[in-house]
């Protein structure tokens, strides 16, 4: 299984990205999928989850101006950031929930991340 994230850059305070993550490999199916993300001599945080269902959750510091999506038929999941800041400057995960073929039971899965870097 792979998650392969792009779309992180550099980019201006106030401008947006989106960014992509897709799930590859034996996968009967996903749960949860989600964005992380690390700063510099920070620890990695959440940024924002979404069920199978559509489900979402965003950590208060993004609330308001990032969305997160989702599209089960190309198990992929989305986050669209508007209204960047420095602050914001961190490199971005994906995480899945998900079942394969080898195993009964979900796992966590991580994609290798993006940078995205925000300039003042």
């Amino acid at each position: 299984v792979q998650l392969q994230a792009s779309g992180g850059g550099l980019v201006q305070a106030g401008g947006s990205l989106r960014l992509s993550c897709a799930a590859s490999g034996s996968i009967l199916s996903i749960n949860g999928m989600g964005w992380y993300r690390q700063g510099p001599g920070k620890q990695r945080e959440l940024v924002a989850t979404i069920t199978r269902r559509g489900s979402t959750n965003y950590a208060d510091s993004v609330k308001g101006r990032f969305t997160i999506s989702r599209d089960n038929a190309k198990n992929t999941v989305y986050l669209q950031m508007n209204s960047l800041k420095p602050e914001d400057t961190a490199v971005y995960y994906c995480n899945a929930d998900l079942i394969t073929v080898l195993a009964d039971f979900p796992m966590d899965y991580w994609g290798k991340g993006t940078l995205v870097t925000v300039s003042s």
